[in-house]
């Protein structure tokens, strides 16, 4: 039985490298994103069948309205995948940058997260995928709503887990944490240990195939997040402050 599967965030970067990565494993792909000429110029690229949606998911209601009809369109998933996010520098700490942040970051995901909960629920099984950050585990002043919306990410993402284990539901809940990784969102080069978007794309594939609750993108950074997690706050305030 074919498997089905949906990227929010699907237009470049990761979410698009994914979405090949998902093709070639036999998967087919719903594409979803704000760019739809980017989107429908992949779909035409992928080995499988693909769907198409325009959705902003910083509109929440009108967004998760949309994702229902795409999963409804396509029969059914088995697989959403949460990649919208954006990361902007913001040192002076201006207005704009950290509620675009929290929009997309914060409402967007649990908006579209909700969505794919009530669907394996109602299915009876499923995999969400989310694609938080290292970034998570600390945070920044140069980017303090990214760091503080992938926290949330993160442990929103627990809190699904574990209602679908108090629920007895067959749900996986995968929380993705990738590093540094060459995207047009970046904006420095040469950043320590980035990879490019297909190799974070292979290394979230290797992380649903196992279903895996929480996957570092690449590997080795599990170890730094380790670290994090024992340095004292005197050592932070030395390195960001």
């Amino acid at each position: 039985m074919t498997e089905r599967a949906i990227v929010v965030g699907a237009s470049s970067g990761i979410g698009a490298a994914l979405a090949r990565e998902l093709a070639d494993e036999g998967y087919e792909v719903g594409l979803v994103a704000r760019r739809l000429d980017r989107l429908e110029t992949l779909g035409e690229q992928l080995s499988t069948k693909s769907y198409v949606a325009k959705i902003d998911v910083t509109e929440t209601e009108p967004a998760m309205e949309r994702l229902g009809k795409l999963i409804d369109a396509m029969g059914g998933v088995d697989l959403v995948v949460l990649n919208a996010g954006v990361g902007l520098a913001n040192e002076a700490l201006d207005w704009e940058p950290e509620r675009q942040t929290i929009d997309v970051n914060v409402r967007g995901f649990a908006a579209m997260a909700n969505v794919a909960v009530h669907h394996f629920e109602e299915r009876g099984a499923g995999h969400l995928v989310g694609v938080s950050s290292v970034a998570a585990a600390f945070g920044n002043g140069a980017v303090p709503a990214y760091s503080a919306s992938k926290a949330f990410v993160s442990n929103y993402l627990d809190g699904l887990r574990y209602r679908a284990g108090r629920l007895d539901a067959d749900i996986a809940v995968t929380d993705v944490r990738p590093g540094y990784v060459d995207t047009e969102m970046a904006t420095n080069e040469g950043r320590f240990w980035e990879v490019s978007a297909d190799v974070a794309a292979r290394g979230i594939l290797r992380a649903i195939r196992k279903k895996q609750r929480h996957a570092y993108v690449p590997r080795r950074w599990r170890a730094v997040a380790l670290l994090l997690d024992a340095m004292p706050d005197v050592v932070f305030r030395r390195m960001f402050d």
